[in-house]
């Protein structure tokens, strides 16, 4: 935790294989198209579509179920993700069988996670009506169209800000089969400038996603008013986990989420990361922990945040 995020190793239980991106003489056999999940990388120095070309011809399409895309630009990206989206789904036939796409797997040596340029991603569920996965990093740029989508079991958005446009939408969404969803809210400096407002509609009883069973609202700098909103909210009844972690949270909002709906029934709540004092830790650990709950806590960030107050805060992911 408070780092930048790493390298995916393995995506909807499949271990990531960057494919090649020159073909070389004499290299390894490449792994069973169904085996692995495939990286599509170009180390910002070549083509996307020569890489992807060459994917296509060389890797049994209808045989891969997870798609991983890296760096896509061969250098400064003024277009974002959508041309590379056109690729994508212009072949979609051709892979039957996919059931899981992380768009932007990209570490800082590559880009910051505010710079990363994504688009209109939803055009990917429209493409694989069967997609079980969906992983997006970065928001600059990003759009999420609202839809039905029936196959979707995990939405991940990793950002250092997500504007209320894209949360508005996913609470205008209807997926039925949606167990689990994480979002990194981040902070107003890189573009996450959702308020209390913006979360409230997707914390309604989810009549969109009404098998919801892990939320993760986390890497804010509102946490204290996710916390405050997610004391009265139906959500919070039918699920099993629960995330908060990586952002400001403080005594405020702690107590608040203590004072509200009863929380013995999750399996676990992560709260990682945090500007809570240890008397309110405690209190935590007290109520929850007797009732079988799975508590991540960790000591606050550093006494002189607690002291200094909420401008001394800080996301554990932000540029």
């Amino acid at each position: 935790m408070g780092c930048y995020p790493t390298h995916l190793t393995h995506l909807h239980g499949l271990p990531v294989h960057v494919f090649p991106v020159v073909e070389e003489e004499g290299h390894t056999p490449l792994p069973a198209p169904g085996s692995v999940a495939w990286k599509l990388t170009t180390e910002g120095e070549f083509p996307f579509d020569s890489l992807w070309r060459r994917f296509l011809d060389q890797v049994r399409t209808d045989q891969v179920t997870a798609l991983v895309l890296g760096a896509w630009w061969d250098e400064w990206d003024e277009n974002g993700i959508d041309p590379v989206l056109e690729l994508l789904t212009a072949a979609a036939p051709r892979f039957p069988r996919l059931r899981a796409v992380f768009l932007g797997d990209v570490v800082s040596e590559e880009s910051e996670i505010s710079w990363i340029m994504q688009g209109e991603v939803t055009r990917v569920l429209r493409a694989w009506p069967g997609l079980r996965e969906l992983g997006v990093r970065g928001a600059d740029g990003l759009v999420i169209e609202p839809l039905r989508h029936d196959g979707l079991h995990t939405l991940r958005i990793e950002s250092g800000g997500l504007p209320p446009d894209p949360v508005r939408a996913l609470a205008a969404c209807d997926f039925k089969a949606l167990r689990h969803l994480d979002l990194w809210l981040g902070t107003t400096r890189y573009g996450g400038d959702c308020t209390r407002e913006d979360i409230a509609p997707l914390l309604t009883t989810p009549a969109g996603c009404p098998e919801l069973r892990h939320l993760g609202l986390r890497n804010s700098d509102i946490q204290d008013d996710i916390a405050a909103a997610l004391a009265g909210a139906p959500v919070v009844a039918g699920l099993e986990s629960l995330d908060l972690s990586m952002g400001v949270l403080s005594d405020d909002g702690g107590a608040a989420l203590l004072a509200g709906r009863p929380l013995t029934h999750l399996r676990s709540l992560d709260l990682r990361h945090h500007f809570m004092g240890d008397e309110l830790v405690e209190r935590f650990r007290e109520t929850l922990e007797p009732h079988g709950v799975s508590l991540a806590l960790t000591p606050a960030r550093r006494r002189s945040h607690l002291r200094d107050g909420p401008e001394a805060r800080y996301v554990a992911v932000g540029e």
